[in-house]
């Protein structure tokens, strides 16, 4: 090496799994290299679910060596014939100059490679949309959805309301979903152009899936139902530049702590005041996300390469916390968002997904409805195995603790017809003429061989997060386990009388209802007034179908 020339920077060494690959470079391989390179491009892509990303000038042990203009031209073609093999499309992320005294600059380009989805298999990131009532979250996504501004006074929300009373007041109380796709090259596919939903699906080769959820503090059940049952990748914090945090922007972000959901934070109505007012409420937010109590790193985002490195890193380590601030009014800094969205890798990694899609078919109920000439459609997730059309399962638990024989006669997944659901991918069934009045929220169809538990009694290591008085034998509580919700009332707490605020203990629930089927180690959510906890669920007392309705006390 020249001595004139200061030592290379180091980056973090490659990693093994994971869709980042690093590349010192790739000038004219041989025809064994290349088929190799394009093995390599496989695994990466399967490693992301079909999109990978390509540091070229990069060492395997992360050191930034850089390229000339003609090597790194030659790379970049040697990368096209590998993308063109494998049926994909590479944009150009960034690039950056490595600063060395050398005559000639030298660079580091940074690559996404992205498949186009074959067997309909694009990659859907499910985002669930936090904020205090009024911080913009409907203005925000109707303006990414249907790619026109906001005039100020709530255009571009109507195009999401689902209610005539959210219509009339402006406020969500309903969960709804929004989709914005984008394609093999990176460019945004929405409603703009007077597409459809299913020809966004199908010109997409990723898509996000927003689920707006409720703001207002009378539908906090709404929005825990939505981020318990959803089972969301990551969760988007809106706060509006002029309030800072206020209301329940304090209760989504515990929340979502909680839950351990990863979040970013989009600080909005950047328009409606002073640059110091917006610094103000960025300060803010740092103040509150480096609390002990949160642990977490903010990113403040103000360029696209701020972007692509907050969606990286945001993937790799979830105590970032990227901070965007934007405006859905003049439009300012919203393509930096986008940028963001559209980079961010799936935060479950192949090996996972692939280990649940081995299990037997399992799906949570969460949504109920009737469509002409189709019959009794449930929406929801499928947390394991694999689903087909055509497929027997059972449904329950019915209120004396049965299972129901049905059959999936057609499946959809964002609005379009799909042949295979995989585990962790939402969708809608349809039931035929199954009787919709057998069927409730917080049920699951589940595969026969399963031989599905059922319980009315269960125990849960909790720690109480805020009680007014104390929490004693006989309280009764909203229990959130994944997509069930219901009335459970205390029947003892072990080694204890009582609990107080910020105390742990093993309790023992039993359902008001009827029985539901719950997990050992789910995640459980409770509440009652202002009293708050969380836990997991440690113990289940499972009963035979049939024992349910003696053991409720019917």
């Amino acid at each position: 090496m020249d001595s004139s020339r200061s030592e290379p920077r180091q980056g973090s060494p490659e990693a093994e799994d994971g869709n980042i690959e690093y590349k010192l470079k790739l000038v004219n391989p041989s025809q064994y290299r290349f088929e190799h390179l394009v093995t390599q491009m496989k695994w990466r892509l399967q490693e992301g679910r079909g999109e990978a990303v390509y540091q070229i000038g990069v060492e395997d042990n992360g050191l930034l060596v850089g390229l000339a203009e003609e090597e790194m031209r030659a790379s970049l073609k040697t990368l096209h014939r590998m993308a063109e093999k494998v049926g994909a499309d590479i944009t150009v992320l960034r690039e950056r100059e490595v600063d060395y005294d050398s005559d000639t600059p030298r660079k580091i380009t940074e690559v996404l490679v992205r498949k186009v989805p074959d067997n309909q298999q694009f990659l859907d990131l499910r985002v669930a949309v936090l904020g205090n009532v009024d911080s913009g979250k409907s203005t925000l996504l109707g303006v990414l959805t249907q790619g026109e501004l906001d005039n100020g006074r709530g255009r571009a929300r109507l195009n999401l309301f689902r209610h005539l009373h959210e219509i009339q007041s402006g406020r969500t109380s309903s969960i709804s979903f929004e989709i914005l796709g984008f394609n093999s090259k990176g460019e945004v596919v929405n409603y703009s152009d007077s597409r459809t939903a299913e020809e966004i699906c199908e010109s997409s080769s990723k898509m996000i899936t927003f689920i707006d959820l409720a703001g207002h503090h009378k539908y906090l059940h709404t929005t825990i139902f939505g981020l318990t049952s959803y089972c969301p990748d990551c969760a988007l914090l809106l706060v509006s530049a002029n309030t800072g945090i206020a209301g329940t922007t304090r209760e989504h972000l515990g929340l979502a702590l909680a839950l351990k959901v990863p979040f970013f934070i989009v600080v909005s109505k950047v328009d409606l005041c002073a640059k110091t007012t917006v610094e103000r409420t960025v300060r803010q937010l740092e103040r509150v996300l480096k609390q002990p109590g949160c642990h977490k790193v903010p990113m403040l985002v103000t360029s696209e390469d701020d972007a692509v490195t907050a969606a990286q890193q945001f993937a790799q380590s979830p105590n970032i916390t990227p901070i965007f601030t934007l405006s859905s009014v003049s439009g300012e800094s919203l393509d930096l968002l986008k940028v963001f969205l559209n980079i961010l890798p799936p935060l479950t990694n192949s090996k996972e997904q692939e280990e649940l899609m081995q299990q037997l078919t399992e799906f949570q109920v969460d949504e109920i409805y009737t469509v002409p000439e189709v019959g009794t459609v449930v929406g929801g997730t499928l947390s394991s195995g694999i689903c087909r059309e055509g497929d027997q399962l059972v449904v329950g638990p019915t209120d004396d603790g049965c299972f129901l024989e049905l059959r999936v006669c057609s499946i959809q997944r964002n609005r379009s017809a799909c042949r295979v659901l995989r585990a962790g991918q939402a969708a809608t069934l349809a039931l035929g003429d199954f009787d919709r009045a057998l069927l409730r929220k917080g049920m699951v169809m589940v595969s026969p061989e399963m031989n599905p538990t059922i319980c009315s009694v269960f125990e849960a290591e909790i720690v109480l997060l805020f009680h007014a008085t104390t929490f004693r034998r006989g309280f009764q509580v909203t229990v959130h386990v994944g997509n069930v919700r219901q009335t459970a009332v205390v029947e003892k707490i072990h080694a204890k009388d009582k609990l107080r605020t910020g105390e742990k203990a093993v309790v023992r629930f039993r359902f008001l209802k009827h029985p539901e089927y719950l997990k050992v180690g789910a995640k459980l959510l409770f509440r009652e007034g202002v009293t708050k906890g969380i836990g997991h669920v440690t113990d289940v007392q499972a009963i035979a179908a049939g024992e349910a309705q003696a053991n409720m006390g019917f």
